[in-house]
């Protein structure tokens, strides 16, 4: 699919890698949901076998980089697990979704999760091992923690807990990774061994990890009812109104200096669209509708 197009649809820019095919996967999706048209359902289920197929076949995607350092990312496998799971919500079981599930939390669980070091890294060699290099290094803690709910997700519908434990525990080591205790909020990145991280905006604030751990912590009190997620989602939440909403006119600030203040006044451009924020919203809405009403969540 075409990364940016013009106002009128006329194609300006395609990039290399596959997520728009996902999205649209889960779109297609609800219109079938919605409509009960089987195209679309047939075009959700295209899509999305496009999406696996284009990110998991070795040699089909263009190579960003040589086969020097090779190396695999935490990305393609949370795409993979949220949109099998909407697929599941909208379609019905099917064994297609219940395999990349599966595969997706496997190859998470083992190549990406570091017990020893109380980490989920963000990319890492073909067999999990750790590159000792400022790329291989690179944690995000806001991926890590999208990532993490998406576990707790599926291991509440599957009533597992030890998936349950397993998101909370990433939960738990990125937001000691990702929470700046000098200033408040989310950082972008850090790296692994507290070396010095490459991206010169690696201490700013970007909405979405914030979005991300909103939705995590809350997700993680629905299955816990431990009182620090209930706290951590006060302190994100409160801190995220503060500095990234626009009290006056609506909307959040996508991007703020590491210390709170605004970096530009943009609230969109071709990342920070409708997607993290309103799903932030959404999925706390339903989590906090199904709990018994709480002082610690607002």
């Amino acid at each position: 699919m075409y990364f940016q197009v013009t106002r009128e649809g006329r194609p300006i820019r395609q990039r290399r890698y596959a997520y728009s095919e996902a999205f649209a996967s889960i779109a297609w999706a609800a219109h079938y949901r919605a409509t009960g048209n089987s195209d679309s359902a047939l075009r959700a289920r295209q899509l999305f076998e496009l999406f696996t197929h284009w990110n998991f076949s070795p040699g089909i995607m263009p190579p960003k980089f040589t086969d020097t350092r090779p190396m695999i990312g935490l990305a393609p496998r949370m795409i993979t697990l949220i949109t099998a799971q909407e697929l599941r919500a909208y379609l019905g079981d099917d064994p297609l979704w219940t395999l990349w599930i599966d595969r997706a939390i496997d190859e998470i669980q083992h190549l990406f999760v570091k017990p020893e070091l109380q980490v989920v890294m963000e990319s890492v060699a073909p067999d999990g091992a750790i590159v000792d290099h400022c790329d291989g290094r690179l944690l995000n803690p806001g991926h890590a923690m999208e990532g993490a709910w998406f576990i707790m997700q599926e291991g509440q519908h599957r009533s597992d807990q030890l998936l349950m434990e397993i998101g909370c525990q990433m939960l738990d080591w990125m937001w000691d990774r990702g929470w700046d205790k000098e200033y408040g909020g989310i950082l972008s990145f850090c790296d692994v061994y507290q070396r010095p991280v490459q991206e010169y905006w690696h201490d700013m604030k970007f909405w979405w990890p914030h979005d991300e751990a909103i939705i995590a912590n809350t997700l993680a009190y629905q299955c816990t009812g431990d009182p620090k997620y209930a706290y951590r989602h006060q302190l994100v939440h409160d801190w995220s109104h503060d500095h990234f909403a626009d009290a006056e006119y609506g909307e959040w600030y996508g991007y703020l200096h590491r210390d709170g203040r605004i970096s530009t006044g943009t609230k969109g451009n071709l990342w920070k669209s409708c997607f993290h924020h309103g799903r932030m919203q959404w999925s706390c809405w339903q989590f906090l509708q199904s709990m018994s009403p709480s002082p610690r969540l607002n």
